[in-house]
């Protein structure tokens, strides 16, 4: 139904070669946080709750076929995945502030009504979304507005999404908002790679690996 999520940020973070940075903070540094950005809270709570409401969307939406554990398998490493969401979708509006971008209800409201257009209504989109991103319908529109702020950066930076020379301006621009926020991961969920804007895994055997709970 879609050709991609997010046109941004699904391209290849192996465009920029310089090695990674990659930070991390422990539980005594930041008790009960899977990650601090920009000094504020990402808690392992609000992860968790994320996380549920994506497991919830697909019970809900297997109910009749009874596939939901085949949807939970598919999704594994939803943990880590929805974390490095929660911090990418953090980094990129930093950079798109610094940029000047901002999106309207308006924008986000028009794409939105494109995309169910496409896909043949409301439910279609969000049946697609959930199965295709792990996107439950009551966060699509905060998706939408991220990949807007995306379409805007590039165009804020006069870089063209569909060469490598423009893809790695962009992925700059990340990567100095990821700098600038100081990010800080639980080493139980990996560590965050700045020059790439993305979560990694690292060995930290004197912790346990709580990305595939």
């Amino acid at each position: 139904m879609h050709r991609r999520r997010r046109t941004a940020l699904v391209l290849s973070a192996a465009l920029l070669t310089a090695a990674p940075l990659l930070t991390a903070c422990g539980d005594e540094a930041h008790p009960g946080a899977a990650a601090v950005v920009g000094g504020e809270r990402i808690t392992v709570a609000q992860l968790q709750s994320r996380v549920q409401e994506v497991r919830a969307a697909q019970q809900s939406a297997t109910e009749k076929s009874g596939q939901y554990a085949q949807a939970v398998e598919k999704t594994g490493g939803l943990t880590r995945d929805t974390l490095q969401s929660l911090v990418l979708d953090r980094v990129l509006h930093r950079a798109a502030t610094d940029a000047g971008v901002q999106v309207s209800r308006k924008e986000v409201q028009g794409l939105r009504g494109n995309l169910e257009k496409q896909a043949g209504g409301a439910k279609a989109l969000e049946a697609g979304w959930l199965q295709q991103y792990n996107i439950p319908a009551s966060r699509i529109d905060e998706s939408l507005r991220t990949e807007i702020e995306a379409q805007k950066l590039y165009s804020e930076l006069g870089a063209d999404p569909n060469t490598e020379q423009g893809q790695a301006e962009f992925w700059t621009a990340l990567s100095k908002a990821s700098k600038a926020l100081n990010i800080d991961l639980n080493p139980r969920y990996g560590a965050w790679d700045v020059e790439k804007s993305r979560r990694v895994d690292v060995r930290t055997p004197w912790v346990r690996d709580a990305t595939r709970a």
